[in-house]
């Protein structure tokens, strides 16, 4: 079965309840499930102890005329900014001042993230950002590394965090969220973990991204955005415990999601004068799931919903937009469009004139 369909019957099973087996454990068989705790404790071993917390980034941030935009920030450590020594280096705090910086306008930023937190506890961060911003403006959501370690099924952890995403666009926030990193990444980990935890991830990662899209938001894919800069230079994109990024490492994961921050505000006009998909840079319109697949991939890619022919759905579903917001440092190849069967792998997500309906 192709991440593509994968993703969708996650998403699919989360908005219609029931379960898919806790993280996927249920095909690994019992020698299996006894070998990963065993490679579980040796991880825990190499990878150091968590921090005794996080900076406290809450404020105002920038200056400028006009009423300050407001930001909520929910999600688990990497939200709360756990590895961070000072509370403007976390990425609620680089996003602040990103989205200052480009508006003219002072940020008010208010964070209820939780060390620790699961999908399943962004019910009650919304509670808390609602009763202290009863209308947000903006609403930064980063979670699911706890969900695949904790082992939470993945359908449950996606019906959440869709809720979540829908109650803040009913309380007309904006909402980006920053889907699950790739813990695959994470090179103290040993194999097969290692690469369970990849596929754990990427799959959970392309499941909220269908999620997110249907109830009204924007997902970004945080991927293994760090690998290649950890396996460089561990000491400096990634904290000394060894799993929770660094100063430098929270600076690119937040400047993966600003642009995406600042596009659904529309700071640069972007509603009024919408810029065409670039299919070099790998942006176009394709199913939702199909989206997701390629955008798990792809660090940076954000997934949006899209119309074709003034209609929000085709027969395989919502339609989405990819953007590849964040630059690429290399060439972009072409490639040919997106099929559902399509095996993952890099290239261009484009409307399909086989499935596209016509204008």
């Amino acid at each position: 079965m192709s991440r593509a369909r994968r993703a969708r019957k996650i998403a699919q099973t989360a908005a219609f309840g029931g379960g898919v087996g806790a993280a996927g454990l249920g095909a690994l068989g019992l020698a299996g499930y006894g070998l990963l705790r065993i490679e579980a404790l040796m991880a825990r071993r190499i990878v150091g102890q968590h921090f005794d917390g996080a900076p406290d980034d809450e404020g105002t941030y920038g200056f400028g005329h006009g009423a300050p935009i407001r930001l909520v920030v929910l999600g688990d450590s990497t939200g709360a900014g756990m590895g961070a020594e000072h509370a403007r280096q976390t990425i609620g705090a680089t996003v602040a001042n990103g989205v200052a910086a480009f508006s003219g306008r002072p940020v008010e930023l208010t964070n209820v993230a939780i060390i620790g937190a699961e999908s399943l506890h962004l019910g009650g961060q919304v509670d808390r950002a609602l009763e202290r911003v009863a209308s947000p403006d903006i609403a930064v959501i980063l979670i699911g590394a706890n969900d695949v370690t904790h082992r939470i099924e993945r359908s449950l952890a996606v019906r959440h965090l869709e809720m979540a995403v829908r109650r803040l666009r009913d309380a007309g926030a904006e909402v980006v969220v920053g889907t699950c990193p790739d813990l695959g990444a994470i090179e103290p980990l040993p194999q097969p973990l290692r690469y369970l935890a990849r596929r754990w991830s990427r799959d959970l990662a392309a499941a909220q991204t269908v999620a997110v899209v249907e109830a009204g938001g924007r997902a970004v894919s945080v991927g293994d955005l760090l690998s290649e800069a950890f396996s460089a230079e561990p000491h400096v994109m990634f904290s000394p415990d060894r799993f929770h990024p660094s100063p430098a490492g929270y600076a690119r994961v937040a400047a993966a999601l600003l642009p995406s921050v600042s596009a659904a505000l529309d700071l640069f006009g972007e509603r009024s004068a919408p810029t065409r998909p670039s299919p070099w840079r790998g942006e176009g319109v394709g199913p939702v799931a199909v989206a997701a697949s390629r955008a798990v991939a792809n660090p940076g890619t954000e997934v949006a919903p899209a119309e074709v022919g003034g209609q929000a759905r085709g027969v395989h579903g919502r339609w989405a937009m990819i953007r590849r917001r964040l630059r690429p440092t290399i060439a972009v190849p072409q490639a040919d469009p997106v099929r559902e069967d399509e095996p993952v792998a890099a290239g261009v997500v484009e409307t399909d004139p086989e499935i596209a309906p016509r204008r």
